[in-house]
């Protein structure tokens, strides 16, 4: 029997995003959508967060390389055109991650992006760990974007836990964090909005 606090926050998750899909596409399908990243290297924590409660409800990681991934754990973002494998999303130019963070920014949640300007080396960690981790069980999101973010040199400090606004809270307290707030006002979830913006 699952406790109700627990219930409540797979169902909070669930309206946010984070819900288990694990699409997996083909190898060329990857290849051919890959984003050749050319910028300075950065790795941004994407938190999903309840306008009403400010409660978490998902948590992401875009990490952008020698290519633009998003990490999105357990995540609903879901559209033909954009491959995925391991729950890691790729092809994420300055549009895409646009229409992620519009797809999951509506009357009931805004998202926060803290940013981290890294060196090459730290974005790579960033990148083996992301696409090696492989598909994450529902609600589990936050527990595997804090796992992935304590390996990467400079992140250690931060402990492992399934709630995404304690992670955000852990991350802000890190030096060098460059912290926005995306808000909209549409109504609907996460699949809803991706047609529409992606047109």
């Amino acid at each position: 029997m699952i406790k109700p606090f627990l219930a409540l926050a797979v169902a909070a998750a669930l309206l946010a995003g984070c819900a288990e899909k694990g699409k997996e596409s083909p190898a060329q399908e990857i290849e051919a959508g890959i984003f050749l990243y050319q910028g300075q290297p950065k790795i941004t924590l994407i938190t999903m967060v309840n306008n009403r409660t400010g409660a978490g409800g998902h948590t992401a990681l875009l990490v952008q390389g020698s290519q633009s991934v998003i990490f999105d754990p357990a995540g609903s973002f879901e559209h033909e055109r954009v491959p995925e494998r391991g729950d890691v999303l790729y092809g994420m130019s300055p549009r895409w991650i646009q229409i992620y963070k519009s797809s999951h920014a509506r009357s009931n949640f805004h998202v926060v992006s803290q940013e981290f300007v890294v060196t090459p080396a730290q974005a790579e960690r960033a990148m083996q760990l992301v696409q090696s981790n492989g598909t994450v069980p529902s609600a589990f999101c936050a527990s595997a974007t804090s796992g992935i973010l304590g390996q990467i040199p400079g992140f250690q400090s931060i402990r492992s836990g399934f709630y995404p606004v304690k992670l955000m809270e852990q991350v802000e307290q890190l030096p060098g964090v460059k912290t926005t707030r995306y808000y909209e006002d549409d109504e609907g979830n996460v699949t809803d909005g991706i047609p529409e913006l992606a047109e």
